[in-house]
């Protein structure tokens, strides 16, 4: 008679422990993905995301029109681009312990330069008015990249050979490299009238913005050279303990001046796009504080200020927290005013968790429990 109900309490006490030991193997694996450095990030964006959904109507509805996407999340992706082209270059900066607020000033040279070199003259052919460019248009871009790239090797003579502070050299070029644009253009708008030109910024390449294209181009060679090479660990050394690094017989100058070149390229590629995407080159205002969205996009994606650890895969993901938050905040009606004002309270909050000071104070008021149980 007993028989029965001890196999039943047999077979609870079993499936208890079953599921003890499903839950003990899930929680490391839980505790791992909390504890990975692209959990904040994503969540901040699914945030974001979820937020539009809630309060923007038809947020993630796509349309096809002429075989190419539209939505919000296409535009999103699409403005986002510029930023993550400079948050690419400004990610490898900043893990060698640098700075580059220069990023804007690039932008502003490259797209003036393209815009000044191809213009468009109005030509007859056939009897159809063309517009045709002043110069072939790869010369073209080949000089106005030229003029980025030798912005990065000024950055990277300063700060690699000459021993400047990043902050102070960077600063040199972004007030003169803005200024030289500006006389360039005696401060007018340059306008671009050569159509093949707009393909860079505005073009569609199956079905989706060529400008995000680009940008895999970019992250796809970096993360390769990165990952595949010794050049991501040589910058992260240089970044932890650059003494250490060049006594260890690093070239330690020659990743800081790599980095600032490669900065100015990423920055002199996003000009492009900017300009192409507008038909005109504005000194004034091109790239305006775009090494400060930057910087936010590098920091909130996880690479620490102090240098070593980075994450270009994070850096993307912040620059596209930065671009959802500001369509959120114009979507639903807020001034874009308070769009600074969330900027510098999430810079504020990124700063703050990332010092050791405020960890520490952080622990002695709310202590971790113990977990484990002595063996």
């Amino acid at each position: 008679m007993n028989k029965p109900l001890d196999t039943q309490a047999s077979e609870r006490l079993l499936q208890a422990n079953l599921r003890h030991k499903q839950t003990a193997a899930s929680a490391p694996v839980l505790d791992a993905i909390l504890k990975h450095s692209l959990f904040r990030p994503c969540a901040a964006l699914a945030i974001l995301l979820l937020i539009d959904l809630m309060l923007v109507p038809g947020f993630f509805q796509l349309t096809v029109r002429d075989g190419h996407l539209y939505g919000s999340v296409i535009d999103i992706v699409n403005r986002a681009a510029p930023l993550m082209l400079a948050a690419l270059g400004m990610t490898l900066v900043i893990a060698t312990r640098g700075i580059d607020i220069s990023v804007g000033a690039v932008v502003a040279m490259s797209g003036t330069v393209a815009a000044m070199l191809i213009g468009g003259t109005m030509v007859m052919e056939g009897g159809v008015p063309t517009y045709v460019s002043n110069m072939p248009m790869a010369w073209a871009l080949c000089i106005a990249m030229g003029a980025a790239l030798l912005c990065g090797a000024w950055n990277g003579l300063l700060v690699a050979t000459l021993g400047l502070q990043p902050i102070v050299a960077t600063l040199i070029l972004m007030v003169a490299g803005r200024g030289l644009a500006q006389l360039f253009t005696d401060g007018q708008i340059v306008t671009v009238y050569y159509q093949p030109y707009f393909f860079i910024g505005s073009g569609y390449l199956f079905g989706l913005p060529f400008s995000l294209f680009l940008v895999g181009a970019v992250f796809l060679v970096t993360g390769l050279l990165m990952r595949k090479t010794a050049l991501g660990l040589f910058i992260q050394t240089v970044g932890i303990n650059p003494v250490a690094a060049r006594l260890a017989g690093l070239k330690t100058a020659t990743l800081i001046f790599f980095v600032y070149l490669f900065c100015s390229a990423c920055a002199g590629l996003a000009g492009l796009m900017i300009s192409s995407n507008i038909k005109s080159a504005d000194a004034n205002n091109a790239g305006m504080l775009l090494e400060l969205d930057a910087i936010l996009a590098v920091t909130l994606g996880g690479t620490s200020l102090g240098g070593g650890k980075f994450s270009l895969v994070g850096s993307v993901i912040g620059a596209l927290i930065i671009q959802t938050l500001t369509y959120t905040i114009y979507s639903i009606g807020l001034p874009p005013e308070v769009n600074m004002v969330v900027k510098s309270v999430v810079v504020f909050l990124v700063c703050l968790s990332q010092s050791p000071e405020f960890k520490n104070m952080w622990q002695r008021v709310f202590p971790r429990r113990a977990t484990g149980t002595a063996s």
